[in-house]
C-alpha cells in the first residue's frame, strides 16, 4: 500500500509539471502580446516549475539508488 502511495505522489509531481508547462505556455505568450501582467505570472510559473522540476531530479534519485 505504501509503495502505490509513493508512485501516487510521484505521479502528482509530473502533473504539476505538465499544468504549470502549460500555463507557463500561455502566460509567456499572452506577454509577447503585450500583456505585462501576464510577465508577471509566467516569472512564478517558471519559479514553480523549477521547484517541481528539482522534486522530481530527487524522487528519480531516489527510486534510482533502490
Amino acid at each position: 500500500i505504501n509503495i502505490n502511495r509513493k508512485k501516487e505522489k510521484k505521479m502528482e509531481t509530473l502533473e504539476q509539471i505538465r499544468s504549470l508547462s502549460e500555463e507557463l505556455s500561455i502566460n509567456t505568450t499572452k506577454f509577447y502580446e503585450g500583456n505585462k501582467s501576464a510577465g508577471t505570472r509566467a516569472r512564478k510559473n517558471a519559479q514553480d516549475l523549477k521547484n517541481f522540476l528539482q522534486i522530481l531530479r530527487g524522487e528519480i534519485l531516489e527510486e534510482r539508488k533502490k
